[in-house]
């Protein structure tokens, strides 16, 4: 059993408190808005990620995303090579994009000069969420995702390239990996594979050690991708 610190028990009650407020029909944080065809979507955003290694992918793909399909396959499910966790959102994807390639370059070299400072971001997955235009694997995380969201936010904030993005809590945050994208509504089967799904990893979390950032542009579903650099983080 792990024993969570101070820190990932704010994260765990930043998730409860959105599970709370989907379950009562609430949505009080941004969103990503269905579309026919994920994939040719021209909305764009900027961001920062973290592309996993294969190994973790494979896991990914044979305990959550293959169970999910084999309910339900007309929903959008991530490729292998793009499924990411997302680090630090800087725009929200839009169209036409809300950032230009002044913004990019500024982003750019805050990561460069941030990111290398902390360590890896060891993660502990625990349960699946189910939103209502997606379902993602979510992670209480070691304190350097939040530190290192605060500075982005503050540094981003003195050059006004805030964060646009609408949290349900800017102080703690948690490890968020999109499995798929809703087309159409889910169905109850769905729901209930989700649900035990999510308790079997409830009660055998996975581990994971995030080591690198890249930033970039794509659409929701990572297609439409452009790198614009990616960093170590700082060794231990």
């Amino acid at each position: 059993m792990i024993q969570l610190q101070t820190h990932q028990l704010q994260q765990k009650k930043v998730v409860d408190l959105i599970d709370s407020a989907l379950n009562q029909g609430s949505v009080p944080f941004s969103t990503v808005e269905p579309v026919a065809d994920f994939s040719s979507d021209p909305r764009l955003t900027l961001t920062s990620v973290h592309f996993p290694g294969a190994d973790f992918i494979a896991t990914i793909r044979d305990t959550f995303i293959t169970p999910l399909q084999k309910i339900d396959q007309d929903h959008y499910y991530y490729q292998d090579d793009l499924l990411h966790a997302t680090i630090k959102n800087v725009r929200t994807i839009a169209n036409p994009p809300t950032f230009n390639e002044k913004d990019i370059q500024t982003v750019k070299e805050i990561l460069e000069d941030v990111a290398p400072k902390y360590p890896p971001i060891e993660v502990f997955f625990y349960r699946l969420l189910l939103f209502p235009n997606n379902v993602s694997l979510i992670g209480t995380t070691s304190e350097h995702l939040d530190n290192i969201i605060l500075e982005l936010d503050e540094r981003l904030a003195q050059v006004g390239v805030s964060d646009d993005k609408t949290y349900i809590n800017n102080t703690h945050f948690f490890c968020n990996i999109t499995l798929a994208r809703f087309i159409n509504p889910y169905t109850n089967d769905f729901k209930e594979k989700v649900a035990e799904l999510s308790a079997e990893l409830e009660s055998n979390p996975i581990s994971y050690s995030i080591d690198s950032v890249t930033l970039l542009t794509a659409n929701a579903v990572m297609k439409k991708r452009k790198d614009h650099g990616s960093w170590q983080f700082e060794s231990s």
